[in-house]
């Protein structure tokens, strides 16, 4: 059986969650598609979303021209740490989603880092 690039990432993607999961720390999950960007903080004891942030959101989309680009990646994970600082959260496992770490998503991650967030 041949695997395509979607099921590889989603293989990725289920090992690293069950990783974050038996070490019970709180998530920081992204999704990027070609024109945006999201990210939430999910809760490991009960699986609430605790913060979200995406390039979707009208207080973003007007920051930055473009939602699929490093800077929409970079705004993201400034706003995604604010809020995460403001419900008092300090630290979370970074959930890639599968995707590598470069462009967009390391974007993200030392934005989110260079606003407060601890991963």
């Amino acid at each position: 059986m041949k695997s395509n690039k979607k099921q590889s990432r989603l293989r990725r993607a289920r090992k690293t969650r069950a990783r974050i999961a038996n070490s019970g720390a709180t998530r920081l999950s992204v999704h990027r598609t070609p024109r945006h960007f999201y990210a939430q903080i999910i809760s490991n004891a009960d699986n609430k979303v605790l913060a979200t942030a995406s390039t979707v959101e009208t207080a973003l989309r007007s920051e930055v021209k473009n939602g699929g680009n490093v800077e929409a990646a970079k705004a993201v994970g400034k706003a995604i740490a604010e809020r995460a600082t403001k419900s008092g959260l300090e630290a979370v496992a970074f959930d890639r989603s599968g995707f590598k770490y470069h462009g967009r998503v390391a974007a993200f991650a030392d934005a989110a880092r260079e606003a407060g967030l601890k991963f």
